[in-house]
């Protein structure tokens, strides 16, 4: 801030005073404060002390008005009550500070965008909107569209047409299917969701694939409504069955669903994974506790964002830039539900 004098308030220091004291062009100084290299350190220096000294802080509302930037971004989740969300949401908003973005959460559930969640968007002036677990109804799509406001789907894909990063899911339910067959095990249940994502039916149909290759069969399909309480229910569902009507392996289509199964099964007095393996997908951090120590296919989430977050960048500079589809592999790992 500028020091006042003779009773005027202080000037709000710019881009233009610091060039002023500098005794630089107001375009050095930019450069210096972006940390470009074709600007000498002794000068990036110094700027850089001068901008500290007089409290310099950038103007969002001009870069805007010349770049058409503001550098906030839409972030549209799914449902609360599954932690892998949240986990995203973490994950997205300390990326974006790293990349010195800013994040407007918008909390859609499980269903699609409707054409209010699009209008908000706009309103807010987003540069572009990362969705989760929604699918983008063709109103929706066409809004933000026509108002040139880029769109990426991250951990599924639209069924016809749009950008999207998305972990190789189908990859995922094949890896898991060969882990539970070279543990012996020789007969499977999917806790599956009825909703028609790519994300649940790409892990089924991988999953499923994987399994009859080895000779065998998915036996057993219930859907547990991608919650905590519909893997519970399906536990209460198989515990109701003979002992040898349940299958000797079950493959949970999330990790949330897996954690409602294992306590509904043990409730019940089903040993995990001595009387059934359980695994799951996603690999959200809850997953990894001692008193599930699930067996879990980790999605790359914070690749995912970044990869979701450059291909935002570059359609805000160029729109004609083609949509385009990221697939990334995912990591096993083991832990005890799979025996």
């Amino acid at each position: 801030m500028v020091k006042a004098q003779g009773g005027i308030p202080a000037r709000r220091t710019t881009i233009v005073t610091l060039s002023q004291i500098a005794g630089v062009a107001p375009s050095t100084v930019t450069r210096a404060l972006r940390g470009d290299t074709r600007i000498s350190k002794k000068t990036r220096d110094k700027i850089l002390a001068l901008a500290q000294k007089h409290g310099y802080t950038p103007n969002i509302l001009a870069r805007t008005l010349s770049s058409g930037r503001n550098g906030l971004y839409g972030l549209v989740l799914g449902p609360s009550t599954n932690p892998f969300y949240a986990e995203l949401m973490y994950e997205a908003t300390a990326l974006a500070e790293q990349l010195g973005f800013r994040i407007l959460i918008i909390h859609a559930g499980t269903g699609s965008i409707e054409e209010r969640t699009a209008q908000a968007l706009l309103n807010y002036q987003v540069n572009g909107c990362i969705i989760s677990s929604a699918t983008m109804s063709s109103q929706a799509g066409k809004i933000c569209d026509s108002n040139n406001v880029p769109l990426v789907m991250v951990n599924r894909v639209a069924y016809q047409s749009g950008c999207a990063v998305t972990c190789d899911n189908r990859g995922g339910g094949e890896e898991l299917a060969r882990h539970l067959v070279e543990k012996g095990r020789q007969s499977f249940g999917v806790i599956r969701t009825s909703n028609f994502s790519s994300t649940a039916r790409d892990r089924e149909e991988g999953f499923l694939t994987e399994i009859r290759n080895a000779g065998y069969d998915v036996t057993l399909r219930i859907d547990g409504k991608s919650t905590y309480e519909g893997g519970f229910a399906a536990a209460e569902q198989i515990a109701a069955l003979p002992p040898r009507d349940r299958p000797e392996a079950l493959f949970a289509l999330s990790d949330i669903m897996a954690m409602g199964l294992m306590d509904g099964l043990r409730l019940k007095g089903i040993n995990v994974p001595d009387d059934i393996a359980v695994v799951g997908f996603d690999g959200i951090p809850q997953s990894g506790r001692a008193i599930y120590d699930l067996t879990t296919l980790e999605q790359p989430l914070t690749l995912m964002l970044k990869r979701a977050f450059d291909m935002i960048e570059a359609r805000v500079d160029d729109r004609t830039i083609p949509e385009e589809v990221i697939t990334l592999r995912g990591r096993l790992i083991v832990r005890g539900t799979s025996g």
